[in-house]
């Protein structure tokens, strides 16, 4: 088992990262790269702090990583070098670790034991730990394709090529089924291909995995909009399941804000799609923040994600909104107790990069030139509350307004659901109230042999939960077409993260 006392001997350190003033001038992950046995031996270090818990909640599907990785068990097998079984184990119950380690947030990290008190020095790096197995697991050659021994000789369809579509698509192209992925857009990985930038993740990490699903047997057809260029009655003829994970890439605009509709107001999606585009070599973005004084409304990894990039494209100035008050810099366990998700400021990579911040202020109204281009913002300070009914109050605390300049404006405020789409309307599944796909116990839609999962049924959420889900529908999926499964299914429909309310 670990050292029970590994956490006493060593702190947690996380992966170091470049200079800042050096990594904004790249595109390049912001991570440094360490010599491998220097980066080994330090990730060797950190696994030793794991105790080897009796109750794991780091992997509990309530208060920490959905997907049930055995983390405990890869601890100690990193902490004593075997990189080999280390990988097994991860990917036992993970079939993109190398996606999670980079851009999942770590409810895992969240649960550790060690993180219910400060005197225990933080949480064991679970998510370095996790980034670097899958690293030396892809460059010493032991993630081959894991093809099918049998084959059912049964057709699926998956819409959308996001995390929660890939991994179904693999589950069940591994189960011996013939599977094919239909995406719009003209190349694969949805968000993971032009939501998330370069630095966060490098596109040739998505491109080694999906050589690995072509591999196995997956097939892709992209610029194909499932609906139009393929219709339903063709889908419905030509597979004998649906598995819909289309995302929920619609987003919360703010129409009631005088001068929305000024030129140089964007959505942030707007701003990233091409900014990703352009580091695919497709030419020259068209929402170019270069000199210009930005302005990001919006607090979460969106809006992060605008930072980064527009520090990047070499914005004169970054100014970052935020309705609700500054987070606390430690964990109020009175708010927020181990083992739930901690109320907390979140500093991201970009943050460190330049840029402010403002807390508790709305926007006023957006201010623009003659020419219709926004170029200043009015500011008031507010509060966040609720009303009787239990809905979101913004009030306004101050009558005095604050002008900032703006010559882009980004809204990073959200999404509201799944897109409205022909194909929707051609299955006959309505959209919740919620914007989503509503399922049931068996992750089925309200039309027979049509699943959902993912962002389309959970709504915006994280890339691991969008990886269990994808493995759960698999499972769902093999069972409606053979009867029985022995795929894993890690969470059901209804399992919610552990929260406060």
């Amino acid at each position: 088992m670990a050292d029970p006392n590994g956490f006493l001997k060593f702190t947690r350190g996380d992966a170091p990262k470049r200079p800042a003033g050096e990594r904004i001038n790249d595109w390049d992950e912001v991570y440094a790269r360490q010599p491998a046995a220097e980066r080994d031996q330090q990730v060797r270090t950190q696994a030793g702090r794991c105790m080897d818990c009796g109750i794991p909640f780091c992997h509990s599907g309530t208060a920490g990583c959905p997907l049930g990785n055995l983390i405990p068990e890869w601890n100690d097998l990193v902490r004593r070098g075997d990189w080999s079984q280390a990988g097994d184990r991860l990917h036992a119950t993970n079939n993109f670790p190398e996606f999670t380690g980079r851009l999942c947030p770590a409810p895992c990290e969240a649960a550790c034991v060690l993180n219910a008190t400060p005197a225990a020095g933080g949480a064991v790096a679970i998510k370095r730990v996790e980034q670097t197995i899958a690293d030396v697991s892809w460059e010493s050659g032991l993630v081959p394709p894991r093809q099918a021994a049998v084959t059912s000789g049964k057709r699926v369809a998956v819409v959308g090529s996001g995390p929660a579509g890939l991994a179904a698509a693999q589950q069940l192209t591994r189960a011996g089924h013939d599977v094919t992925v239909y995406e719009r857009d003209d190349r694969l990985g949805g968000l993971l291909r032009y939501g998330i930038p370069e630095f966060k993740m490098e596109k040739k990490v998505l491109d080694r995995r999906l050589a690995q699903l072509r591999a196995e047997g997956t097939r892709f057809v992209t610029s194909c909009e499932v609906g139009v260029d393929l219709t339903v009655e063709q889908l419905r003829s030509s597979y004998d399941a649906v598995v819909l994970a289309v995302g929920a890439l619609r987003g919360r605009d703010a129409p009631e804000i005088p001068g929305r509709s000024l030129s140089g107001v964007h959505m942030a999606m707007e701003h990233l799609v091409p900014a990703n585009r352009a580091c695919e070599g497709d030419g020259p973005t068209s929402v170019d923040a270069a000199g210009k004084h930005v302005v990001i409304i919006g607090g979460g990894d969106t809006a992060a994600d605008c930072l980064g990039t527009a520090h990047r494209q070499g914005a004169a100035s970054v100014v970052q909104l935020d309705q609700y008050p500054e987070p606390p810099s430690t964990q109020d366990f009175a708010v927020s107790p181990w083992p739930t998700w901690p109320l907390l400021i979140r500093n991201y990579p970009a943050h460190d990069e330049g840029g402010s911040r403002k807390f508790s202020v709305a926007v006023q109204r957006f201010v623009g030139d003659e020419d219709g281009h926004v170029r200043s913002i009015e500011l008031r300070q507010v509060r966040v509350g609720r009303d009787a009914d239990g809905r979101r109050v913004v009030e306004p605390v101050s009558d005095e307004v604050e002008v900032i300049p703006a010559d882009m404006v980004l809204l990073a405020i959200g999404f509201e659901g799944v897109e409205h789409m022909p194909l929707l309307d051609g299955l006959g599944i309505p959209l919740s109230g919620r914007g989503t796909l509503s399922v049931d116990s068996a992750w089925q839609t309200s039309t027979p042999g049509v699943f959902a999962c993912g962002d389309a049924h959970r709504g915006a959420s994280l890339v691991v939960w969008a990886i269990a889900e994808g493995r759960s529908v698999a499972n769902a999926v093999d069972s409606f077409l053979t009867g029985s499964s022995e795929l894993p299914s890690p969470v059901q429909p209804n399992l919610l993260p552990l929260a406060v309310v």
